[in-house]
């Protein structure tokens, strides 16, 4: 069996703003956009689920998997998702652009024998350095930085 992970609905409170901070703010691209009435349009026939909705899917550049935000598509409270994952190659130059764009991003960690410590990993290990950022509703980001994979990945 091959399975491939697709999408994550995020919830939030305004589709617009959310959308905006998305597409401009952090680059991701926008792969549709339907309501109730242009989704039943483009597709020939009524999405199952509320009677006025609206779905808007963006993809973070690179990504294979996208997220969905909009109205009547999820009954989870606004900014209550946390912990999603982005991962970059390189933490520095990521977080620089970020922070040109206005995002309010912290400053790298990593994880010791002390526990989150500040700070990129001293050995630049794969896997160990991060850093966080929330979407305007409070939905939490981590960015982790990995420029070799695990083998089977």
């Amino acid at each position: 069996m091959n399975l491939t992970f697709e999408a994550v609905v995020i919830p939030v409170s305004d589709v617009d703003r959310a959308k905006e901070f998305y597409e401009k703010t952090m680059g991701f691209r926008v792969d549709i956009d339907y309501s109730s009435t242009t989704y039943e349009k483009a597709l020939g026939f009524r999405y199952p689920g509320a009677a006025n909705y609206r779905i808007v899917q963006l993809t973070p550049p690179g990504s294979k998997c996208s997220i969905q935000i909009g109205t009547g598509i999820t009954k989870t409270t606004p900014g209550t998702y946390q912990g999603l994952y982005l991962v970059t190659s390189n933490i520095e130059d990521t977080r620089a652009e970020l922070v040109a764009r206005g995002v309010n991003v912290s400053e790298p960690f990593h994880f010791s024998s002390k526990g989150q410590t500040p700070g990129i990993a001293p050995d630049r290990a794969d896997y160990n350095s991060f850093m966080t950022f929330s979407d305007p509703d409070g939905n939490g980001w981590l960015i982790q930085e990995i420029q070799k994979r695990a083998p089977g990945r």
